[in-house]
């Protein structure tokens, strides 16, 4: 039985999104347009569906419940002709379709790009892949890891003095899929203009390098390579995460007068004019001091005590969150940073609410990601596709949904 879902509201309600991606990449790009009131229709592999639906670090994947929220899925085969039939149907009713499969597949499935605009002319189709869609790399596999190694990002995550570490999430998928929507966005403004779609190529690599600031200026310019620091950035104190005697913070007043704030805030007034932190350069040249002598003074003191001095003289502060942080905090709260969401397996599920927030138009987390695969699938072939039951029965029984 299709789980009733409620109608999309946001500013891209009246849009679809035909997603066709697994794991995060591509599912996050359509998360985002799904929070926005997009009507996204996932199409899954039966029997399998997504791998992202076995993620789960205690046998059920919660990953699966934030990315697939707010999506209707359906199941079709899509290396067998019928199954791809029904994706060229749902192409005709689409904005956008979305896919992050290695580039080619969808060509030898019949549903590259000049393909399905012969279906529909206004189609979007957003690609995301490791290495985009051209160039000599562009055939290979690549996952988050390997794009942010290329893209720079990897060699400068970690201490040191040991092999590069990771940021604990898939940054590279997510950004990914973040600069994919932003493309989409962009393609749709032409397409209101022209009436013509596009492709928006999205690599993995180019989203890392695309957040790297001045890293090749600096080298190309100055012959500078950046090197991995740790939980500093060399030259810029001071800004750093200091002891506290119940847990971290971190402190940033690398600025002359937000730094001249945290001497007096310390109760060292004196610091301000010491030639050793005197000017940006010089607190750069003496950052391991300089923030061993803040350790010192944060260590004797709690958390909230070194943050209630440091707001009282505006420097900018933070405690080092975790999730249970997060739950207690009051700005979440006031701002709805989390939502609950009814849950079939939990009865309340919390996680992250839809960011960018928009005054007039806001979107919304309006259900968990099914839990059964292809939950949808009797219900868009109805509603778009004017299939009767006796046809999905024959499409079911055939192993093609």
């Amino acid at each position: 039985m299709d789980k009733t879902v409620t109608t999309p509201q946001g500013p891209l309600a009246g849009l679809r999104v035909l997603e066709l991606g697994q794991l995060i990449a591509g599912p996050f790009c359509a998360q985002l347009f799904g929070d926005m009131g997009a009507d996204v229709i996932k199409v899954e592999p039966p029997g399998q569906g997504d791998p992202l639906r076995t993620w789960g670090r205690t046998g059920y994947p919660l990953l699966w419940s934030v990315c697939a929220r707010n999506k209707r899925c359906i199941t079709a085969n899509l290396r067998e002709k019928e199954g791809q039939d029904i994706v060229r149907q749902l192409v005709r009713q689409a904005d956008f379709i979305v896919e992050n499969f290695r580039p080619g597949t969808m060509e030898k499935w019949g549903l590259g790009y000049e393909d399905l605009k012969k279906e529909n002319p206004s189609i979007i189709m957003i690609r995301i892949s490791g290495y985009g869609q051209t160039g000599p790399y562009s055939k290979r596999p690549g996952y988050a890891s390997v794009g942010e190694a290329m893209g720079g990002v990897r060699y400068l995550m970690g201490e040191p003095d040991r092999k590069p570490s990771r940021a604990g999430i898939s940054l590279g998928d997510t950004l990914a899929g973040t600069f994919a929507t932003v493309g989409a966005l962009a393609a749709l403004h032409h397409r209101e203009k022209t009436g013509e779609g596009q492709v928006v190529d999205a690599a993995i690599y180019e989203s890392i390098l695309a957040i790297m600031e001045s890293l090749v200026p600096e080298y190309t310019i100055e012959n500078y390579t950046r090197e991995r620091s740790g939980s500093y950035l060399p030259a810029i104190a001071p800004s750093n995460i200091y002891d506290g005697s119940d847990g971290m913070v971190i402190i940033a007043a690398n600025q002359n007068t937000v730094f001249a704030r945290l001497c007096d805030a310390m109760g060292r007034p004196e610091l301000k004019d010491d030639p050793r932190y005197a000017t940006h350069v010089a607190r750069g040249e003496n950052q391991v001091g300089l923030d061993d002598l803040i350790n010192d003074w944060t260590k004797t003191r709690t958390i909230d005590e070194v943050e209630a001095v440091m707001i009282e003289h505006a420097v900018p502060v933070g405690k080092v969150y975790r999730a249970r942080d997060m739950l207690d905090d009051p700005h979440y709260a006031a701002r709805e940073a989390l939502v609950d969401l009814a849950s079939e397996r939990w009865g309340t599920i919390k996680m992250q609410n839809v960011f960018p927030k928009l005054s007039s138009t806001p979107g919304s987390v309006r259900w968990t990601g099914p839990e059964k695969l292809g939950e949808h699938t009797e219900q868009v072939l109805t509603e778009l596709l004017d299939l009767t039951p006796e046809q999905i029965e024959k499409l079911r029984s055939s192993g093609i949904v």
